[in-house]
């Protein structure tokens, strides 16, 4: 071995533990911590975001160490076992390491069912429907906006299609607003009225798929009041970009308030999966020509 590899492999070593050092220390962030995902540590926007936050840092974590590891052995090989100048000999081209190639086949093998079994962990967890739910509210997606009903009251509140939400910043305010109780659990009933749709809240950490002829189910607990902003997840068609909600999470007080206003406006019953976007366009229109 050349003299100065062993000083050179220590250089190596050295900047990859100096590389880790810094690593660490921005991991001091809350935004760093949360792995870059919305939301505060201190008091999370429902019962299961910490849990996916968890899962999602744990996982680079994993892949970071796994990372620093392969990328220092790489660095390793490249810095002592360079050819250097007057060395014409080939190192041996065939070596057979039984230990290592063992290890080579099962190591990646537990790391992989390690992953499997912490994300089939927590999206069970996260998919049980088995508790009973304090609020049940249906969710239907259309060209291009939402529908929810009230299931447990009886009332709905229908959005129409945003409309210049790029010149118009106040346009988000105006969309349709999903009110849930703080600290109650949600049962949300999914369904699509024309095409595949994918209800998203961001702030939720958490999205599931509706598709036409099946009804998916999940349930949530807010638990920090605030106003948040939801969209289709799913491309739906050329006005895709534009299909936006808003979710407020209120007192119990300012949701039974809500509910008495859909009341008094008439929007009782619920409104079906027959619903069109032709009536919906058409209704549109009525209220412009008026």
């Amino acid at each position: 071995m050349h003299p100065d590899s062993p000083r050179r492999a220590r250089r190596v070593i050295a900047a990859l533990l100096a590389s880790a050092t810094v690593l660490v220390l921005s991991g001091c962030s809350e935004t760093v911590q949360r792995g870059w995902l919305p939301g505060d540590s201190d008091q999370e926007v429902t019962d299961q975001t910490g849990r996916v936050v968890s899962l999602w840092v744990g996982s680079w974590i994993a892949a970071l160490i796994v990372g620093i590891i392969t990328w220092g052995l790489i660095l390793w090989c490249v810095a002592v076992y360079r050819k250097r100048k007057d060395d014409d000999t080939l190192p041996v081209q065939l070596r057979y390491h039984v230990p290592l190639e063992v290890m080579y086949v099962l190591l990646p093998i537990v790391m992989v069912g390690v992953l499997f079994y912490y994300t089939n962990r927590d999206t069970m967890a996260m998919q049980d429907t088995s508790a009973e739910p304090d609020v049940n509210i249906q969710v239907v997606g259309k060209q291009w906006s939402w529908d929810f009903n009230y299931l447990d009251e009886d009332v709905y509140e229908t959005g129409q299609h945003a409309r210049n939400v790029g010149e118009d910043p106040e346009a988000l305010d105006r969309q349709v607003t999903l009110y849930l109780p703080v600290d109650q659990r949600v049962e949300f009933t999914l369904d699509a009225r024309d095409v595949n749709h994918s209800f998203w809240v961001p702030e939720f950490l958490y999205k599931m798929d509706m598709i036409p002829g099946v009804t998916n189910v999940f349930q949530v607990t807010p638990t920090r009041e605030g106003v948040y902003r939801g969209k289709c997840a799913e491309l739906c068609g050329e006005e895709h970009s534009s299909m936006l909600f808003n979710v407020a999470v209120v007192s119990q007080e300012e949701y039974d308030a809500h509910m008495e206003e859909l009341r008094e406006k008439g929007q009782t019953g619920a409104l079906s999966l027959e619903y069109s976007r032709q009536h919906d366009l058409h209704e549109v229109a009525g209220e412009d020509e008026n």
